[in-house]
């Protein structure tokens, strides 16, 4: 008896599927090597757009390469409470970005100048 699993039509279906991932997998690839040649008006745009593109891209890997379209429920809720927790934690390193402890210098002003270095005698 031939096994469902190893089916030639079976194999032929996946087969498919991962050659057009990987064929977007070579598109976003030409994407970001074309945002780095693309200069828009503001940094934040060129930034967002990069991110978009490599989010895009990681999910293609994680889903078909690693399987994980076909996953159960528990994987999706450990990536969202792993997103969730990324984000407050990103949120929490911009918020205290300027808050700076008393009688601490601030590293966004110029260093002191330092003094002038000794003569050396031999």
């Amino acid at each position: 008896m031939s096994d469902p699993q190893h089916d030639s039509q079976h194999i032929a279906k996946h087969l498919k599927v991962y050659i057009t991932v990987f064929v977007a997998l070579l598109i976003g690839t030409v994407l970001t090597v074309a945002m780095y040649y693309q200069h828009f008006e503001s940094v934040a745009v060129t930034v967002a757009i990069a991110l978009i593109i490599a989010t895009v891209k990681a999910s293609l890997v994680a889903g078909f390469f690693m399987h994980l379209v076909s996953e159960r429920k528990p994987i999706y809720a450990i990536l969202l409470f792993t997103a969730f927790f990324f984000a407050g934690l990103m949120g929490l390193l911009i918020w205290s970005m300027h808050d700076n402890p008393d009688l601490t210098q601030s590293l966004q002003t110029a260093p002191p100048a330092a003094a002038a270095p000794a003569q050396h005698v031999p």
